[in-house]
């Protein structure tokens, strides 16, 4: 007797796949979990999925679409690389470890390959090598990624010392730099206790670090001009 196709769209699947990530990380996420979360049999997934990588792959050109989707900026390169960047960022905030997901996955899939090629396009008009190109935007697209998911980790941190001993961590850090000298905690201790620490994964800290970037990139388009 011929297998009948299971009774459930490939869009709930990922609609599911995101709520499930959002719930319990990409640590905990299985096949098995998912068919619970929609009420089937672990087996139907693979109607759809061939794997649980190939579930990340779908996910993660689901990503890539949005961002394309979002990324409108004209003007120059450093101007488009800037609103690339912001749209990245805004993109992986709002969907539980795509960031993990864009990391583990490979250009297998047509809007991934769209993304990577969008960025090619926004440094395209500059003197820089095509090899250097493709540097600009792995070191750009990465920046984005680490600080994203930099973060993520670090709310999820806080969130489980919280649960776990019912204090904020700086309170410990506090009482772990009184027991230090200043030799070798010092500095550490003055920019901790300036609540510096406390800007990062903010918009001034990330637009900052962008800033960076995009100033490396002209110094050496200017160097190479000479």
């Amino acid at each position: 007797m011929k297998k009948q196709q299971p009774q459930i769209s490939e869009d709930r699947i990922l609609e599911a796949s995101w709520e499930l990530l959002g719930e319990e990380d990409i640590e905990k996420f299985s096949m098995r979990r998912l068919a619970d979360r929609l009420g089937i049999q672990a087996p139907s997934l693979y109607w759809y999925f061939k794997s649980k990588q190939n579930l990340y792959q779908r996910l993660a050109n689901q990503v890539s679409k949005i961002i394309l989707e979002e990324f409108h900026s004209e003007g120059d390169w450093k101007e488009q690389l800037t609103g690339l960047a912001v749209t990245v960022r805004s993109v992986l905030s709002r969907y539980p470890c795509s960031t993990q997901l864009m990391m583990m996955t490979l250009p297998h899939e047509p809007d991934i390959i769209r993304f990577t090629n969008r960025m090619l396009l926004c440094v395209e008009s500059t003197p820089l090598e095509q090899a250097q190109k493709m540097q600009v935007v792995t070191t750009l697209v990465n920046y984005v990624f680490y600080f994203v998911l930099d973060d993520y980790q670090h709310e999820r941190n806080v969130s489980a010392i919280l649960k776990e001993q019912g204090a904020a961590p700086g309170e410990e850090v506090i009482r772990l730099l009184d027991s230090m000298s200043d030799t070798d905690a010092g500095l550490f201790r003055r920019l901790f206790t300036n609540g510096l620490f406390e800007l990062m994964g903010t918009d001034g800290a990330f637009e900052f670090g962008l800033k960076l970037i995009l100033l490396g990139i002209e110094q050496v388009i200017k160097e190479q001009a000479r």
